[in-house]
């Protein structure tokens, strides 16, 4: 399955409500496994963004679905990236003409 990273930003309300955070993240893997998809690993960060998460979606719709449905909580803004493995890179640019 493909892979994506997803970087957030806890919006204001996400911050103020930070200690329900490990419960919204329980929730969260729920409804992760319920779309298909699997978390691979999730990060609170510091620096530029507040979380990262690493999973992977049968397709892109799936992707977007979550990414929609998290967002419309209210807790996080996020912006989602298609990534490639280094096996998938090689032959991406083993196959360039």
């Amino acid at each position: 399955m493909p892979t994506y990273i997803t970087l957030m930003h806890w919006t204001q309300q996400g911050i103020e409500n930070v200690k329900a955070g490990p419960a919204r993240l329980d929730a969260g893997r729920q409804a992760v496994k319920a779309a298909g998809v699997e978390l691979k690993a999730y990060y609170v960060t510091m620096g530029q963004y507040d979380c990262v998460a690493i999973f992977e979606a049968p397709n892109e719709e799936a992707v977007a679905k979550l990414a929609l449905g998290f967002g419309a909580q209210g807790n996080v803004r996020s912006e989602t990236m298609r990534a490639f493995t280094e096996d998938e890179y090689r032959k991406l640019v083993a196959s360039l003409p």
